[in-house]
């Protein structure tokens, strides 16, 4: 996607002048995930990215929407038109759930997080405005910059304003447990499910849709084991609502390495059936970047930011 340099939009502009061309600098969000990939280095200058609801068009299914307004607020505001997006709402901002990039354990069935960012707004190291990216995916070309930035934690540019996919809020949702079900095989057999969780014992399934979809949904699963409907008051509420409890530290892996998961390296652990990822008793050990993947994470780093002022301190590599 070209990248270009144009706004004039006040609102960034003086954003953009508050970020400045020198000094180390940081944008401060809802310090959700403050420590993730290292704490900015020590004389860093704090900002606060610009707020507020841009443009929504519901039909389109798209939102606009500055990266200092919460995730809260902007589902809020989407809600009202029966719609949502796949960013998860742990208390923080917009913007920090895209420079975090974490995705949704239903993802299967809200988006990836990388996916659903059309288009963003940035401050450059230089402390201008940079845009690319386009309100539909057909409409643009060339190099993907908004996937590049979800994950990066504000390293190779501050976010200042992003336009998003957004999805229907499905009419039913429904939890299913079952203590005997092989959970690679209810993930195969079904069409669209929005999570397939999985603790070494137990699998429970949530399906979303129209109530026949739904029903129809779980008429598949009757030969691969016993599964029962999970009542709403067992589902828990926060970022991860599910029935079952998750505990701290997430994991990143390879969807095909879940199978052959045990409990002592991870001591109790939920996997994310297709997404690769779980929620385990132990943190992640850091896995260095391969020599090739460093150096191109070194020559982005050089060619977006070379004199290290953006976000200081922290490294997307060791997330």
């Amino acid at each position: 996607m070209t990248a270009t340099l144009a706004t004039s939009d006040p609102v960034l502009l003086d954003f953009a002048e508050e970020v400045g061309d020198t000094g180390p600098v940081a944008v401060e969000g809802g310090r959700t995930r403050w420590s993730l990939g290292g704490s900015p280095a020590e004389g860093t200058r704090l900002v606060r990215a610009p707020t507020g609801l841009v443009d929504y068009a519901p039909d389109e299914m798209t939102v606009t929407v500055r990266a200092g307004t919460t995730v809260a607020e902007l589902h809020a505001a989407l809600a009202e038109k029966g719609q949502r997006t796949a960013l998860t709402d742990r208390g923080g901002t917009v913007g920090g759930a895209l420079a975090v990039g974490e995705n949704d354990l239903r993802a299967l069935g809200r988006g990836l997080v990388r996916n659903s960012l059309l288009q963003i707004r940035y401050v450059s190291a230089e402390g201008r405005i940079i845009s690319s990216g386009g309100p539909t995916v057909k409409n643009v070309s060339g190099f993907d910059l908004p996937r590049l930035m979800v994950g990066s934690l504000g390293t190779l540019g501050l976010l200042a304003e992003a336009i998003i996919r957004t999805n229907p809020i499905p009419p039913v949702s429904q939890w299913l447990a079952a203590g005997d079900a092989d959970p690679f095989a209810a993930y195969d057999r079904l069409l669209a499910p929005s999570a397939v969780l999985w603790d070494g014992a137990s699998t429970w399934i949530q399906l979303e849709g129209h109530g026949q979809d739904v029903a129809d949904q779980q008429r598949l699963l009757d030969d691969i084991g016993h599964f029962t409907e999970v009542p709403a008051s067992e589902v828990g509420e926060g970022p991860d609502p599910c029935p079952v409890a998750l505990p701290d530290h997430r994991w990143s892996l390879a969807p095909g390495e879940l199978a052959s998961l045990e409990r002592g390296e991870l001591g109790r652990f939920v996997a994310v059936i297709g997404l690769g990822l779980v929620f385990a008793d132990r943190p992640q050990p850091v896995r260095p970047l391969s020599p090739e993947v460093a150096e191109v994470s070194g020559r982005l780093k050089q060619n977006f930011d070379p004199t290290g002022r953006l976000n200081p301190g922290r490294d997307p590599g060791r997330k």
